[in-house]
């Protein structure tokens, strides 16, 4: 019985599962853009989410939290850089994008792709311009 235990198993036992979403988070944040299945990002959307709000936060507590997470100086050292420079300075929230692509062929399983949202957010108009 998994009593207490959050998050989706993905097939593994608990340290390979912890080892596989650090290395998709640390992935994601070298490349912009990976291909996987829809579980396994599902499942890192939250840690990556975390990890641009540390960065955007950027102080010394918030970095060595996500040198913790990820493993990578250098990359952590990128992200914070990024984000100073004002990369997610609009968004709230919402950092990652997931893009169905179809399933794939040895097992059916659903492939998508996750990217980093990196275009400025559109505000929405108001419903009496509308009119």
């Amino acid at each position: 019985m998994r009593h207490k235990v959050k998050g989706r198993k993905l097939g593994t036992d608990a340290s390979h599962t912890k080892a596989m979403k650090k290395s998709l988070v640390a992935a994601l944040f070298t490349n912009d853009r990976i291909k996987t299945i829809e579980a396994r990002a599902k499942e890192i959307r939250p840690d990556v989410d975390k990890i641009i709000t540390w960065a955007k936060k950027g102080d010394l507590h918030s970095r060595r939290l996500a040198i913790a997470a990820l493993g990578d100086k250098e990359l952590v050292r990128e992200i914070f850089e990024k984000v100073e420079q004002g990369m997610f300075a609009d968004r709230q929230g919402g950092y990652t994008r997931i893009m169905k692509l179809g399933f794939r062929k040895g097992d059916n399983a659903p492939m998508v792709i996750m990217e980093l949202c990196t275009e400025p957010v559109q505000k929405k108009a108001k419903a009496a311009d509308a009119e």
